[in-house]
This record gives structure tokens, sequence and C-alpha cells, in this order.
């Protein structure tokens, strides 16, 4: 370990928030609201306008905001993204602070997250893979489900943040241990998105009112968090993101390169991938996941 652990409190904790897209805007506006000082940096400076109004500070680049702040938190897109945030020329690890800790909740590469925490390491610093479940309705109630990897007592130093992102928060195990649990979220998520979109048509096909059937059906034995969410989304017209399928594709493929890796074959989580690259190819990779409706009613 490196040191000493302290409380982190509002008086002695500067934090960052990388990420202020669909989710990241929400969560950092917990953080800010709890009464920490808070720096921002998003690609597009538009989507922190909200937060920047409220008081958080703005940062030029992750190189700035590393030499700033004491904790650091990603929400970003790919891990192409991650890499280049904490391990570029201009990244965390380079120009982050002795003892400062780093919290990726990218759903990301589990073997890129170990290579991240074994970099921090020689620069003495603290990275927790901890990725989230909830969309854009968890990240806004502050109601995400968090699952972390690294060291534990690191962990248990950030979880009063992360508690206030989130309800269900569990330390999974080793650096790259959250990555995994987030891959077997996903991997349920799928083949379970496919089958809410089916029982919608089905109930269409059949005459039924599908609001009404999902009356009896999201409180049985088939109920999901996707059928009692994002159903309703469907039969509203509404694909906004909460996730985007653009995402969602790309967690998917880091599932489907885990599995080959174990040498284990997933044929739902490979159906859903070829499904859902098949609306991105028309245009839907920026609409919600719940868009897989589409498919069978375009």
């Amino acid at each position: 370990m490196r040191g000493t652990i302290s409380l982190l409190t509002p008086e002695n904790t500067v934090i960052g928030f990388i990420g202020t897209g669909v989710m990241g805007k929400s969560m950092a506006g917990h953080l800010l609201k709890a009464g920490y000082p808070l720096l921002v940096f998003s690609r597009t400076k538009e989507k922190a306008a909200e937060l920047l109004e409220n008081g958080a500070v703005w940062s030029d680049s992750p190189k700035e905001m590393a030499e700033k702040a004491s904790v650091i938190f990603t929400m970003v897109g790919y891990p192409k993204d991650v890499e280049e945030i904490y391990l570029g020329e201009d990244g965390l690890i380079r120009h982050g602070q002795p003892g400062s800790y780093f919290i990726d909740m990218t759903t990301s590469a589990p073997s890129l997250s170990v290579k991240i925490y074994e970099e921090a390491q020689k620069r003495e610093i603290y990275v927790i893979d901890a990725p989230v479940s909830g969309g854009d309705i968890g990240a806004r109630e502050a109601k995400l489900s968090i699952m972390a990897g690294g060291e534990e007592e690191a962990f248990e130093a950030v979880r009063p943040l992360l508690e206030y992102l989130g309800t269900n928060i569990v330390y999974q195990g080793n650096p790259g241990s959250g990555q995994h649990t987030k891959m077997c979220n996903q991997i349920a998520i799928a083949s379970n998105m496919m089958g809410v979109c089916e029982a919608i048509i089905y109930a269409e096909k059949a005459g039924l009112d599908p609001e009404r059937v999902l009356q009896s059906i999201t409180t049985g034995a088939a109920g999901s968090w996707s059928l009692s969410n994002l159903a309703p989304r469907m039969l509203q017209g509404n694909f906004e993101p909460g996730f985007y399928i653009k995402h969602f594709i790309k967690d998917m493929k880091i599932a489907l390169d885990e599995a080959e890796l174990m040498g284990t074959e997933f044929p739902g989580l490979s159906l859903a991938k070829s499904l859902y690259d098949l609306l991105a190819e028309k245009g839907e990779g920026n609409s919600g996941t719940q868009a897989l409706y589409k498919y069978w009613n375009n």
C-alpha cells in the first residue's frame, strides 16, 4: 500500500470529473451538491455548462486536472478514450499526485484496468475500476449499481463518495474485477432486451393492450429492470438514450472477446450483438438500447 489513507472530506478533497455526458453530468452534479470542490473536463465543453453554472470549475485537460485534484472520476465512451486519459503523455497517471485516487466508471476492458492499476502503482496512485449499471435514471436519482475492483483498502476510502452516486455498491475483488462483473451485467441485459422486445411485439400482434400486458408481467417471474423501465419507452416511441446503442455494442464486443479468451461461447450474446449491429448500420447508434424494438417495427 502507499501510506495512510485519510477520510475524504470537502475540506481536504478536490474532486475532478472527466466525462459529463448523459450519465456523467448527473453523477458529477451529486458530488457538487455534496459540497466538494469540483473540476470538470469533457471533450465538448457545452455538456458541462450546467455544472459550471452551479459552481464547478473547468479544467482544460486531464493533465491540468491531475495536478489539482486528489480524487478523479472518469466516465467516458470507449476503452481507447480511457487509455488516452490515463496513460497518454498528458494523462492522469503521468501527472497525478502521489496518494490520489482515480476511479474509472467507464465500462472498459478488464485487461486495460489491470494495466492502468499497474502503472498507477509505480507513481503511488490508487486506482479503482468501478463501472456502473442503471442508465440515465439511475445516474439522475443516485441509484446506480456500482461494481468495483482494486485494492480493498482504497475502495473503502472512496466508498463514501460512491454512496453519493449509487445504492448498491459491491467490492468484487482484484483490479479488473469490477469490469468483469459489468460484463456479466451486460451479458444478462443483452438477451433480456431481445425477450422484452419480442414480448411487446407479440402483445401487439395478438391484439392486446401492451401497457396493460406490462401491468401483469413486470411484477411476475418475467420482471426485469429493462421490462419496467425501457418497455414503456418503446411504447411511447421514445428512443432517446439512457444508454447508447453504440456503447452497448462496444460492451458486447468486450464480453465476446473475453469469452473467446476463456474458451467459451455465448450464443445469446452473439445474437443480440448481431441485431444491434444491424440497427447501428441503419443509423441508430446514437439511439437508446430500447431502439432494438425497431428491428421488428421498422
